[in-house]
């Protein structure tokens, strides 16, 4: 029944399950999967065509897998090149079960520490197969001469991030992702000279082609906007993937590009994919502090500096003011050594957030004053320098050291940094199978955008792992199963569900185009930010995320009566661009609150101020929320509808997260 607190804000529907994964011992699912899959054979595979919306990670690795196995591959990108896809940002490195360091890794302990990092909130068999395939992206990407960190004696070299207690994270100083995307750019654009892939760049999906063949909806190709000429294009194919990233861009200052948003997952899922645990947002601790209201992004920096920096305020809020070197060691409060000694500045991207927070409003924070308070901690390396030598510090995050100096203008060999948490990663996504379909048959979604590997909270360096895991390994051999069955018939632009598409695109940008209002589209942009970050942000309130959902609808009603673009929809145009994307995320932020609003519980990175232990973990009710809430698009003006998978956890025991 639905909650009568929430009332009229969402319904509830039927439960939803994922079928795909079989039964039997979890060691045995993914090759099980893989030789019950339908095979298609290579002069079959000529004829079939798959659109890849999306060429980071995800995208290009899956384009280059595709095109390479036979089929017709269609990739976009709203950049001017896939090498300028959001995975470059990725710094600190990929995780993989192979147990170099011999320190007690597998790929169970993988899967323990990344169900457990998610909160248990996650589904146990995507999980699994992603540590069981972490492995083999290792040796894929070495292959293709991606330049992982080495030891003296030549042996591939291996650090640890938040949440474990093994080292498994391999790395290419402060550069992984830029270093990982360039080899799965080099297998795409191997595949575009061969001429299997075709590629758009600067093409961005507007709306998802879904057409009812006589046996069901089905996806068939997307309507896409030329950025440069305006013009908009149809382009048509037997199955669609998006691998279009993350959406934290709702909340306007975020780690992520300044490009990356939602729309081509909140497109199809108006189109009736399901959204999975929207709420689910993960605040990175390690960002460079906002200096002020002029930004219009946050910079990251890697969670790997944690593992030789020590994170630490002043015990007494007198010593804010003064030089950090000045401050005394017996005046500092090393706080996550002092509160989870288990761990220490290793603890999980959740708890280490939630701590900085807590130190800056006991007026312990460090910094500039920013609206009224300091928002910063230090992360200092003063230690590590007399260990290891400044020389060794710099071998491994040199290019880190120097962005920050060029960011603040302080020396971090000097001067300990200032850090504080900012949005990074979205945990939700559209809803998928274990073979990553959503529920639109023909629509599978991978990497960030699908919601299925990190539950409630990403342990750092996972995110390259589920990229390239679900576009090399997973992927090409669960979409096969659904192309066995095609091709799906002839279909052309002259469709009736094709035109609709099309003239919704049209109808859309003419109507953002007319308004001729008096607000910039940035304007709305930064007021919806403003109003995630505080109430749907760190912390929630039942309170709060009820006004968040009252401030988000007048907002977006305002938008569709006074947002102002100017230029003409007739070539370059980056404010239309912008209106596009930020009135989806005006539509998804609504939906981020109703779902943070009726999961009354604490887990991972979303917590709800009401549901807290005695000394301030999360604290979460597995007997009410022990689910995957899968959202389903009520409809323009209607409520949307609840679909709720049970998490059952047969081989993981269900328990209170403990990092002490």
């Amino acid at each position: 029944m639905t909650d009568t607190l929430i009332a009229g804000l969402y319904r509830e529907g039927e439960p939803i399950a994922d079928t795909k994964a079989p039964a039997g011992d979890i060691a045995a699912k993914w090759s099980t999967r893989q030789f019950e899959a339908a095979l298609v054979n290579p002069a079959n595979r000529r004829k079939l065509s798959v659109i890849i919306v999306g060429t980071g990670l995800a995208g290009a690795a899956a384009a280059a897998t595709m095109g390479e196995a036979g089929y017709r591959v269609k990739a976009f990108c709203y950049q001017d090149s896939p090498r300028r896809a959001h995975s470059i940002a990725a710094q600190g490195g990929i995780n993989a079960a192979k147990n170099y360091k011999g320190d007690g890794d597998s790929v169970h302990r993988l899967f323990y520490d990344t169900v457990k990092g998610g909160d248990y909130r996650s589904r146990e068999t995507n999980v699994y197969r992603l540590a069981e395939v972490s492995a083999d992206i290792i040796d894929q990407c070495v292959a293709q001469g991606v330049p992982f960190a080495r030891e003296y004696g030549g042996l591939l070299d291996n650090r640890s991030f938040g949440g474990v207690q093994v080292s498994r994270t391999f790395y290419a100083r402060g550069q992984t992702g830029q270093q990982l995307l360039i080899g799965a750019y080099q297998a795409l654009e191997r595949q575009i000279g061969a001429g299997s892939v075709e590629m758009f760049a600067r093409h961005e999906m507007m709306e998802l082609i879904v057409v009812d063949d006589g046996s069901g909806p089905r996806a068939r190709g997307i309507v896409a906007r030329d950025l440069i000429t305006g013009e908009i294009e149809t382009h048509l194919a037997d199955a669609v993937v998006l691998a279009s990233g993350g959406y934290g861009n709702v909340f306007f200052l975020s780690t992520n590009a300044m490009g990356s948003n939602t729309t081509a997952i909140w497109r199809a899922h108006r189109k009736g994919a399901y959204f999975g645990n929207p709420c689910y947002t993960q605040i990175h601790p390690t960002c460079i502090p906002q200096s002020g209201d002029h930004q219009s992004k946050l910079t990251l920096m890697s969670e790997s500096l944690r593992n030789d920096g020590r994170i630490w305020v002043p015990k007494n809020a007198a010593d804010c003011d003064k030089d950090p070197r000045e401050i005394p060691e017996e005046a500092r409060d090393y706080y996550l050594e002092r509160i989870y000694p288990g761990f220490g500045n290793l603890v999980p991207r959740d708890i280490a957030s939630r701590q900085a927070k807590n130190m800056c409003d006991e007026g312990r924070g460090v910094g500039p004053e920013v609206d009224g308070s300091r928002r910063g901690v230090y992360l200092d390396f003063a230690d590590a320098i007399g260990r290891l030598g400044e020389d060794a510090v710099r071998s491994k995050y040199g290019n880190l050291f120097d962005m920050y100096e060029r960011i603040t203008g302080e020396n971090p060999y000097q001067v300990p940094m200032r850090i504080y948490p900012a949005v990074h990663y979205t945990m939700g996504g559209l809803w998928v199978d274990y073979d990553l379909q959503s529920t639109i048959p023909g629509l599978f979604v991978t990497g960030e955008a699908n919601f299925s590997d990190h539950g409630a909270n990403r342990l750092g360096a996972s995110a390259l792992m589920q990229g390239l895991a679900d576009g090399y390994f997973v992927l090409p051999n669960t979409i096969r199963d659904y192309l066995s069955k095609g091709p799906f018939g002839p279909l052309g632009e002259d469709h009736p569900q094709v035109r609709e598409a099309q003239d919704s695109v049209r109808s859309r940008i003419h109507r953002i185009m007319s308004m001729n209002g008096t607000r910039s589209v940035d304007s709305y942009h930064k007021a919806l930010g403003k109003i995630m970050w505080e109430k749907c942000g760190m912390e929630r309130t039942d309170e709060g995320l009820r006004e968040a959902v009252e401030q988000i609808r007048a907002l977006r009603a305002d938008f569709w009566t006074n947002v102002r673009v100017l230029g003409t929809a007739e070539g370059l145009n980056q404010s239309l661009e912008k209106a596009g994307r930020v009135a989806d995320f005006l539509e998804l932020g609504e939906l981020m609150c109703i779902d943070a609003l009726h999961r009354r519980e604490s887990c991972g990175g979303h917590f709800r101020a009401e549901s807290q232990t005695e000394d301030g973990e999360a604290l979460r009710h597995d007997d009410e929320f022990a689910y995957v809430a899968a959202w389903e698009w009520g409809g323009d003006g209607e409520a949307p509808v609840l679909h709720k998978e049970d998490l059952v956890y047969e081989f993981i025991e269900l328990k209170q997260r403990s990092y002490k």
